[in-house]
C-alpha cells in the first residue's frame, strides 16, 4: 500500500495540480473549431451545469480534479500587513489504478494542500505542503456542504451558511479565520463553464467569493497576531487535459477599493503567445458580472525576478488593461520571492502572491489589492488539469 501511494505521489510530479484559477489575456487569434477530448472514466465538465448550494461546495468525486482555493490580505490593528494562501487540492485516482481487492487502506482519492503567508512587513516568505489519501479520517471532503480537510487543515461551513471557517498549522506558522461573504457568489465563464481550450469538455466549472470579510488569528513563530481583512475563494473542478502546446497559466484575482473585483487567467502556449480560452469575470459593487474574453484584456509583464532557489524567472509586475472600459491597472509584488516549492505534495514549482494595484479609469486614481499565480515558469507543466 505505501508503494503503492509513493507511485501515485511521483504521479503527481507529471500532472501539475496547482490552482487553475488561471488567467489569460492578450490572445488575438479567433476559437479553434471544437475537438475531441480523449475518452476518460471521469465526468467531462460540460455547458449547462446546473449549480446548486450548498451541495456544490463540497466535493465532486465524478471529476478528476478538483480545488478550493483561499487567498487574502490581513493587517493587525497597529498596521503589519501579511498575505496568507490556502489551498486543498483533490485528486481522483482512475479506475485501472485502484487495487481490485478494496479496503479501508484502498486509494481512490489524494488530497493535498499548500499553506503559505507573505509577512508584508517582516519581508519574510513562509510556505508548508502536505499529501494524504482519503480514508480512515486522514483527509476527505463532504459530498453536501463545504468541509474539506487534510489531517488537522481544514476549510468548513455550516448549514445553510456561506460563513467559512479555515484552520492549518505547521512547523511554526498556523493560521485560524472566519470569512464571511461580503457579496454573492459569482459563477465565472459562460452557460455553465469555464473554457480552458477548444476541445469538447476542456473546461471546468468555477465560481469565487471575491470579497469575504476575514478576522481571526495568524501565528509566526511564537508570535500570534490577531488579524482583519479581504479574502478571495475560488472552487473549480473538471477532468479535461490542457491542450499540449500551453506551457503554463498566469492567474490575477483583484480587489478594487471601489467594491468591484476582477478575475483574468491567462493560459501561456509555449511560444508565449496567449491561448483564445484565456478570459476573466469583472464584478460590480451590487454582484452583477460582465465576462471577458481574451480580446478584452491587455496583459503586460513590467519586470522580471529570477528565483535563487529554481532559477526560474517569472514576470515581477504587471500591466493590466481593459480597454474597452478605459480601465489600466499596475500590480506590483509585495514581496519578491513568493515562489512555493511543493516538494512534500503536488511536486510542482509556482510563484503565488500578494500584490498592490494602482491604477486609473478614464483619468480617474484608485487603488486595490490583489493575488497573482504563475506556472510553468521554473518548469513547464504537463497537460493534466
Amino acid at each position: 500500500m505505501a508503494s503503492l501511494t509513493i507511485r501515485l505521489a511521483r504521479q503527481l510530479k507529471r500532472i501539475a495540480i496547482t490552482g487553475l484559477c488561471l488567467i489569460p489575456v492578450l490572445a488575438g487569434a479567433a476559437p479553434a473549431a471544437p475537438i475531441d477530448q480523449p475518452a476518460t472514466p471521469f465526468r467531462l465538465a460540460q455547458e449547462g451545469y446546473r449549480y446548486e448550494f450548498p451541495r456544490d461546495h463540497g466535493a465532486h468525486d465524478a471529476f478528476r480534479t478538483e480545488w478550493w482555493y483561499y487567498t487574502g490580505h490581513l493587517k493587525t490593528t497597529e498596521g503589519r500587513r501579511f498575505g496568507f494562501e490556502l489551498t486543498f487540492f483533490r485528486r481522483a485516482i482512475a479506475p485501472d489504478q485502484v487495487e481490485t481487492h478494496p479496503s479501508r487502506w484502498s486509494v481512490d482519492q489524494l488530497y493535498l494542500a499548500h499553506l503559505a503567508v507573505t509577512d508584508v512587513t517582516g519581508q519574510r516568505f513562509h510556505f508548508r505542503d502536505r499529501i494524504s489519501r482519503a480514508g480512515l479520517g486522514k483527509a476527505g471532503a463532504d459530498a453536501t456542504r463545504l468541509h474539506v480537510w487534510l489531517d488537522q487543515w481544514r476549510a468548513e461551513s455550516s448549514g445553510q451558511s456561506d460563513q467559512q471557517k479555515l484552520e492549518a498549522k505547521a512547523d511554526g506558522v498556523a493560521l485560524t479565520l472566519t470569512l464571511t461573504p461580503a457579496k454573492p457568489l459569482v459563477v465565472h465563464g459562460e452557460r455553465g463553464i469555464s473554457k480552458k481550450g477548444a476541445a469538447v469538455g476542456q473546461a471546468s466549472h468555477y465560481y469565487s467569493f471575491t470579497n469575504l470579510t476575514t478576522a481571526g488569528n495568524l501565528t509566526i513563530g511564537t508570535e500570534t497576531y490577531r488579524v482583519t481583512g479581504t479574502s478571495w475563494m475560488d472552487h473549480e473542478f473538471g477532468s479535461a487535459d490542457l491542450g499540449a502546446d500551453l506551457a503554463g497559466w498566469d492567474w490575477f484575482s483583484i480587489q478594487l477599493a471601489d467594491k468591484r473585483e476582477l478575475m483574468i487567467y491567462r493560459l501561456r502556449h509555449t511560444d508565449g503567445s496567449s491561448d483564445a480560452a484565456s478570459s476573466g469575470t469583472l464584478v460590480f459593487p451590487d454582484g452583477r458580472t460582465q465576462h471577458l474574453s481574451a480580446i478584452d484584456i491587455q496583459l503586460i509583464p513590467l519586470d522580471t525576478w529570477t528565483s535563487p532557489t529554481s532559477k526560474g524567472t517569472y514576470p515581477s509586475r504587471w500591466q493590466v488593461s481593459i480597454p474597452s472600459l478605459e480601465l489600466s491597472l499596475k500590480l506590483t509584488p509585495l514581496l519578491a520571492d513568493q515562489e512555493l516549492r511543493t516538494t512534500r505534495s503536488t511536486q510542482v514549482t509556482y510563484w503565488e502572491g500578494a500584490v498592490d494595484v494602482t491604477g486609473a479609469e478614464q483619468g480617474k486614481p484608485f487603488k486595490g489589492q490583489g493575488y497573482v499565480e504563475l506556472t510553468g515558469y521554473a518548469e513547464r507543466i504537463e497537460k493534466k488539469l
